[in-house]
């Protein structure tokens, strides 16, 4: 089956290790498309879920080399670490077995537009969220999450279509909305600032490309509820695609629930995912 080619992929916020990452969805998107520049754009990995419990499954352990090996085939992949991975800040300015880690970076577009790209949560503190974190903070949005599996597992046997309890509530609370308002703001005023043409992230879960105070804002979504990755093609034009309407594939099940071999329970989620697979720091230090 023939490949979608593209210029630059853009994809946040899959959340391995946790029992709501639809890494199978995502594996049929890479293993779908080739790009030259892959940017993933932070909590890639759930570190904190991890430290609680670990959900593993094997679909997740073939994204993961999936793009290690997107990476020994050519592709500039370039990894920035979200909120959720941020214990991999610690690694910025290195490269693992071919993937760059990096704080932020500037993507120049095949038009030659210029875009800031990070993980986004650096606004957090911007936009004064604590009104959202009380109502739909992480605490919450585990528990809508969960009840978002269990209405979709039945609607999925009485033939109806998926729907998102989070993605309802964020988009009719006022709080909720005033918060990605305010956040998608504070990319535009930064891009703005740095004389940019946009901003690239993700962090809210809210894929959307939008216009904002003369920058373009561009969010790329996420893995855990809309299945979303942000696209350029070789002539610079950007897009969303919304992969569980793409997928090429039937998905039966999202796997086990497993601890990678050899590691013990307890152990920190950083160290368990290195001993997993075997990561090697890159002896040369490549400027952040």
């Amino acid at each position: 089956m023939s490949k979608l080619n593209y210029r630059s992929i853009f994809i946040s916020d899959v959340h391995l290790g946790t029992r709501d990452c639809h890494a199978a969805y995502l594996l049929d998107f890479l293993q779908s498309t080739d790009c030259e520049h892959l940017y993933l754009v932070g909590d890639i990995f759930d570190l904190w879920s991890m430290r609680k419990q670990v959900h593993w499954t094997a679909e997740q352990s073939a994204v993961v080399q999936c793009i290690f090996d997107k990476a020994a085939a050519g592709t500039e992949v370039t990894f920035i670490p979200g909120n959720h991975d941020a214990l991999l800040r610690d690694f910025v300015g290195t490269t693992f077995r071919g993937v760059k880690v990096r704080r932020d970076a500037i993507h120049t577009a095949a038009d030659g537009r210029r875009f800031l790209v990070s993980h986004g949560d650096e606004f957090d503190t911007v936009v004064k969220h604590n009104a959202l974190l009380r109502f739909i903070g992480d605490n919450v949005y585990y528990w809508l999450l969960r009840l978002n599996r269990w209405y979709n597992g039945l609607g999925c046997r009485l033939g109806i279509r998926y729907w998102s309890l989070a993605t309802w509530l964020k988009s009719r609370v006022g709080n909720a909305r005033a918060y990605i308002r305010k956040f998608e703001e504070a990319a535009a005023l930064t891009a703005n600032d740095q004389e940019l043409d946009g901003y690239i992230c993700g962090h809210i879960h809210k894929a959307s490309i939008e216009k904002i105070n003369g920058a373009l804002y561009c969010n790329d979504g996420d893995w855990v509820e809309h299945c979303t990755a942000l696209v350029e093609d070789d002539a610079g034009w950007l897009q969303l695609l919304h992969w569980s309407d793409h997928q090429r594939v039937e998905l039966i099940t999202q796997g086990q629930e497993v601890a990678p071999a050899g590691i013990p329970p307890g152990s920190p989620a950083l160290a368990l995912l290195m001993q997993q697979y075997e990561i090697e720091v890159s002896s040369a230090k490549e400027a952040a």
